[in-house]
């Protein structure tokens, strides 16, 4: 693995929403190119200002719809625009030193794909499904009839994905945010990767898995990381429950993942309904705590900097809340200055302690709405403390830590927080 990822936090953006692009329109996939893709450019300064250094991007692909439909894995979708559009942002990123990883679908494609219109019983074998009477029953996602499943038990498979990611890493991508990636046997990655780094070696490779063994599955895939649904789940619904048991849980269980590797972190992406939805403004500093104090290689959902709402819902159309279009500059984003503020000094303390990529957690003290946390090396030391109650509380924090963001001053190896206080002190 290559040792860049210890630096880098990113910025998750779903390019279609955030440049308005059509989603269900008639702009398909074979329509003329129009440019929105360097509405991104005003943003990266922005980026930068936040102390983030990552651009991870939703799909940019060819695709029918919301773009997890791919069609053409070797085309920019052209309701974002065009090859000569792709190399511009990448450019001013290098320019800026910002890394880039691309989202792959490669569990799935659009019924639109070239290989699936073409299909016949002697073509090529890429899809999972059978022959009855003359036409071809497609495996489909996860009961998504428009996502034909790819059969990944197909040489030709293996070489499709191999040469798209090498495609686009020699276009000066970084890497890959593998989608769906649990769904996908893990001795089809063990095959893929290996091809892909031999010729790429500084290549990362981020599998989304949602659940499962996920030291095993980072073992047989040869992933560098996954997802961390679980400490996702366990800050959210630790805070917004009133039971940071649970969080305390999903902290014990990220520390078991480092013994294999360093996870991918988050409290908001494009899938899942906004922090500030899901505890509410007030306690958004709290989330964001425990993000940038946990080991892991965070990432910010756009959007969620500036304290932004949005429910996912279980329906036709119901992401579009978290997937909303962005102002022209970020001088326009109306947003909690407040939660903007946390965000700059939690990544700059975490740009001040670059070892908290790797460092163990514990947990100091905990109680249903109370939670106090120590990560350190040797006498480095990062302590978190959080009340989401109602009353005020005392936490232990140690003596001869100074306050980095939220309120709050020890005293006594103490430190009182009023009702939802928090605080984060650094050695």
């Amino acid at each position: 693995m290559p040792s860049w990822p210890e630096h880098v936090i990113w910025w998750h953006v779903y390019p279609l929403g955030f440049v308005d692009a059509p989603i269900r329109e008639n702009e398909g996939p074979d329509a003329a190119p129009v440019h929105r893709l360097d509405r991104l450019e005003p943003w990266l300064d922005h980026v930068i200002e936040l102390g983030l250094n990552g651009l991870l991007l939703g799909p940019v692909f060819a695709s029918e719809t919301h773009g997890y439909d791919t069609v053409d894995h070797f085309r920019i979708d052209p309701r974002l625009g065009d090859d000569r559009d792709f190399d511009r942002l990448v450019a001013a990123a290098r320019e800026r030193g910002i890394r880039i990883l691309l989202d792959g679908v490669f569990n799935h494609v659009g019924r639109g794909h070239a290989a699936f219109r073409d299909l016949t019983e002697n073509g090529p074998g890429l899809f999972r499904g059978r022959w009855i009477d003359g036409r071809f029953e497609a495996d489909v996602f996860e009961g998504h009839d428009a996502l034909v499943a790819l059969d990944h038990s197909s040489p030709a498979v293996v070489d499709l994905v191999a040469d798209v990611m090498c495609h686009w890493l020699e276009r000066g991508i970084d890497g890959w945010r593998l989608d769906a990636a649990y769904a996908v046997p893990s001795s089809f990655w063990a095959e893929v990767l290996p091809r892909v780094r031999e010729r790429f070696p500084e290549g990362w490779f981020l599998g989304e898995v949602i659940h499962g063994d996920a030291p095993a599955i980072v073992r047989e895939s040869t992933m560098d990381s996954l997802t961390q649904y679980e400490l996702w789940q366990g800050i959210w619904h630790g805070i917004a429950d009133r039971n940071l048991f649970e969080l305390r849980h999903a902290i014990e269980r990220h520390d078991e993942m480092l013994r294999t590797f360093v996870p991918q972190t988050f409290v908001g992406n494009h899938d899942v309904t906004r922090i500030a939805s899901a505890v509410g403004r007030d306690l958004v500093p709290h989330a964001l705590a425990v993000l940038f104090t946990v080991a892991g290689t965070p990432s910010v959902y756009a959007g969620d900097e500036f304290g932004w709402t949005g429910v996912k819902e279980e329906r036709v159309g119901g992401d579009d809340a978290v997937r909303p279009a962005f102002p022209s500059t970020p001088g326009e984003a109306q947003g909690d200055e407040r939660i903007l503020q946390a965000h700059r000094a939690l990544v700059a303390l975490r740009r001040r302690k670059p070892w908290l990529w790797r460092a163990h957690t514990d947990v100091i003290e905990v109680a249903n709405t109370a939670l106090a946390l120590r990560t350190a090396v040797g006498d480095d030391a990062v302590v978190v403390a959080l009340n989401v109650g109602d009353e005020p509380v005392s936490l232990p924090v140690a003596d001869g830590l100074t306050p980095v963001a939220g309120e709050g001053w020890p005293t006594d190896g103490r430190v009182e927080l009023g009702p939802r206080g928090w605080v984060v002190l650094e050695a």
